[in-house]
């Protein structure tokens, strides 16, 4: 008798995944990462999963209607409980947002499950064995035990010897000029020190209120997407599209912010320029998003779908403090370490740069030179530790008109992979954006 009770699993859990993914794609991409068809205890669970993923893998949209249909035309609806049993999964969950909660819960008892299973074998084996062939039991047994936990674990160890053999390789083509650098930010004296946005790694921008750290992670995206034919996805959870492409083409095209705002300042030469920009920008690998209340498991799904269907190479968040969990937390600041933390592993797995924009506390005010320190952070928990680079942002004519006007210092704050240093470079708010420093001024800091 393999099993003399019933094998853990919980019915409701599976309905409220399957429920999740109904109503959302991005539920979808989150749990398939998470379980497997396996994973489901009941059948008819497994056959609805498997239509759901399979619509979303080709691309089409997703609902109950919809996977109704699919099921119809293979035979399987009537198996699953028909279209209303499909509508009550919807029913069960109020919102998508816990899908990735429940999808654990599945795939934890499925853990179980073959933890039982794995072990009735393995006692099988150990009555049925000859005595000779106790250490081959032994191995046969860890075997199994291994095969469990396999599916969702990949060898993640090395031996150093490939790993420094693969660095070296890295260099030698690096110097041979065979490798692309990271992403180019688009000024030279900050690519000459980082070498550009390196993939896996948190870039923090920060800067206090109308510092211009928005300004520079759009420079960055446009380097990035319109200048070197990066996918680049900027996820602006203050501006709106329109403002975010008025910024950029003011930024492109030298004509003032003002004037986009205002239809009488475009005259007929103005238009020539827009409408060659325009056609210039068609095949653009630059994506912006600006929907509203942006959860992380919508930002990680859309990157996600991004990497897979346009090799993406860049993402910007404008602002870490603005993201939402769509969870109960017990404080902001445990929450925002949380994003960071998670930022930092989505840059790990899908292999490109993150550049978080991140607000910083009162403290440069306070302080009579005006000047950002890394310390300003740390009110954010985790933000300084997760990031690779952390760059502040500081203008200081915003405080005083006199004082260095219209120049503006980045400051590398942290670099985990090279030195600190602090760039100079201009900044023309009209045209919202930053520019090199002419080479006769460089060196004003």
């Amino acid at each position: 008798m393999l099993f003399d009770r019933v094998p853990p699993h919980d019915d409701d859990a599976e309905m409220a995944v399957l429920g999740g993914m109904l109503m959302s794609k991005d539920a979808i991409g989150e749990v398939s990462q998470m379980i497997d068809i396996s994973d489901f205890y009941q059948p008819k669970h497994q056959t609805i999963y498997q239509a759901i993923i399979t619509l979303f893998a080709a691309s089409q949209p997703v609902d109950a209607v919809l996977i109704a249909n699919a099921l119809l035309k293979d035979g399987d609806l009537e198996k699953v409980g028909g279209t209303d049993y499909l509508h009550s999964l919807v029913a069960s969950v109020p919102t998508a947002a816990n899908a990735t909660y429940y999808a654990d819960i599945v795939h934890q008892r499925a853990v179980l499950r073959n933890v039982i299973a794995a072990g009735t074998k393995i006692a099988q084996m150990g009555y049925s064995a000859e005595g000779s062939q106790a250490e081959d039991i032994v191995n046969l047994a860890q075997a199994e035990v291994y095969e469990m936990s396999v599916g969702k674990v990949r060898q993640d160890y090395e031996a150093i010897g490939p790993v420094v053999q693969d660095t070296l390789e890295q260099l030698d083509k690096m110097q041979n000029g065979e490798v692309e650098k990271g992403v180019p930010t688009g000024f030279q004296v900050i690519d000459d020190v980082t070498q550009g946005l390196q993939p896996g790694q948190m870039i923090v921008v920060a800067g206090r209120p109308a510092m211009g750290k928005s300004t520079l992670g759009v420079d960055f995206a446009r380097s990035a997407a319109l200048h070197n034919n990066m996918a680049t996805v900027i996820f602006s959870l203050e501006m709106s599209k329109n403002e975010l492409a008025q910024r950029i083409i003011a930024a492109e095209t030298d004509i003032p912010l003002v004037a986009l705002r205002r239809a009488d300042d475009i005259t007929s030469d103005r238009w020539k320029v827009l409408n060659d920009f325009w056609s210039k920008l068609q095949n653009a690998p630059l994506f912006i998003d600006d929907s509203p209340n942006m959860s992380l498991m919508e930002i990680r799904a859309k990157c996600r779908r991004l990497k897979q269907t346009n090799d993406l190479k860049l993402v910007v968040i404008d602002y870490l403090q603005l993201m939402s969990s769509g969870k109960q937390v017990e404080s902001r600041q445990q929450e925002v370490s949380e994003f960071s933390r998670a930022l930092k592993l989505l840059a790990k797995e899908l292999e490109v740069p993150v550049v978080a924009l991140s607000q910083l506390n009162r403290g440069p005010e306070a302080r009579n030179d005006k000047k950002p320190m890394l310390s300003d952070l740390r009110e954010s928990g985790s933000i300084e530790q997760d990031a690779d680079a952390v760059f502040l942002v500081n203008r200081p004519d915003f405080y005083d008109k006199e004082d260095r006007p219209g120049e503006a210092d980045i400051i590398l704050a942290k670099h985990r992979n090279g030195p600190t240093d602090t760039f100079n470079l201009l900044f023309i708010g009209e045209k919202s954006k930053f520019v090199n420093m002419p080479q006769d001024q460089q060196g004003g800091v």
